[in-house]
């Protein structure tokens, strides 16, 4: 909820504090700039939606007595574009939590099935990668296992964006592809399954700790594109965390040192996900769909054929739209499943 006096009694108290001349001296003082920022944005919404709401008003009741058929579609489009306007701030407005304002890493396992199913981890890689695009955030290819068909066994990437994780959070779980097989010969319909994880960069404010003990840090050479010097070089680094078991990888850049430093980052990332999973053991569905890639876990059901239809499970949203959804534009999903 919206509530614009308790913003702007925040936003004072935040400014005193960014006023004291030892504010650097003090830890929090990045983040207090960066609440200040993200509250000027909300009220700047608020008033800017208040405005036009006013203006709009103002207009209908002078055609009331001026029958302007060129003002009436001037109000009409006016009125849709700040309708679509504040539906947004509305969802933005949703994305409360600590860390839904952070970048997100989103890993893709292909589940059993070979080279359809990770044929189909590529297609939802793209289209996350796509709706980045649209979003004009940007995307780092952090680990990727090609098939030795075609497709991906597995990868990670990174999407740089305000927001990012607070948007795809809820697409994490178990997608469902049903499809006449383009490497099937007797062209067969085929179910693939692939798995979805989303989990936030974690930022300063956040402490995670690590104890180097409790990690086996190995390299290894990369096996995907980037030229020789890649595929010669033991510059690909993979950490498991022993108490957890956790096991992340990174080999998109050429030096060691900051693929180590990228697999760190989100080896913190993975635990902070973890501890909040351990906080919401009632709602932990993350981590039990996790556990087995297939038949009963789906969060999502994508049908090309024998008709053509995406649909949510847990909304019941749905489409017939498929060529969009899988270019990227998901954005209708992604904020049913904010209101859940």
């Amino acid at each position: 909820m919206f509530d614009l006096p308790l913003l702007n009694k925040e936003l004072l108290k935040l400014k005193t504090q960014s006023e004291n001349p030892k504010i650097w001296n003090d830890e929090n003082a990045k983040e207090i700039f960066k609440k200040i920022s993200i509250i000027e944005k909300k009220i700047k919404e608020f008033n800017y939606i208040e405005k036009n709401l006013s203006d709009l008003v103002e207009m209908v009741s002078f055609i009331d007595s001026n029958q302007d058929e060129e003002l009436l579609n001037d109000i009409l489009n006016d009125s849709i574009k700040l309708l679509k306007h504040s539906t947004r701030a509305r969802y933005e407005n949703l994305l409360n939590e600590e860390a839904d304002i952070n970048n997100t890493f989103i890993e893709i396992h292909a589940g059993a099935g070979g080279t359809e199913s990770q044929d189909w981890a590529d297609m939802l890689k793209r289209m996350y990668v796509r709706w980045a695009d649209h979003k004009n955030f940007k995307v780092n290819l952090l680990q990727e296992s090609r098939g030795e068909e075609a497709g991906i066994k597995s990868t990670t990437i990174k999407i740089v964006g305000e927001y990012a994780y607070g948007w795809l959070k809820k697409e994490s779980g178990i997608h469902r592809l049903v499809r006449i097989s383009p490497f099937d010969s007797n062209k067969k319909r085929h179910t693939s399954f692939a798995s979805v994880w989303a989990y936030p960069e974690i930022d300063d404010k956040i402490k995670i700790e690590i104890n180097e003990i409790d990690l086996r840090i190995d390299t290894y050479r990369s096996s995907g594109a980037g030229g020789q010097h890649v595929n010669t070089t033991d510059s690909a680094v993979r950490i498991t965390h022993i108490p957890s078991n956790i096991v992340v990888q990174s080999q998109s850049d050429r030096s060691q040192h900051k693929n180590k430093a990228n697999a760190l980052s989100m080896l913190k990332s993975r635990l902070y996900e973890l501890e909040l999973q351990k906080r919401k053991e009632a709602d932990n569905i993350i981590h039990n769909t996790k556990k087995d890639i297939g038949w009963g876990n789906q969060i999502r059901s994508y049908v090309l054929h024998p008709y053509r239809l995406i649909k949510d499970l847990r909304t019941q949203h749905e489409t017939s739209n498929v060529a969009n959804v899988l270019d990227g534009k998901i954005d209708r999903f992604l904020e049913l499943s904010l209101t859940q």
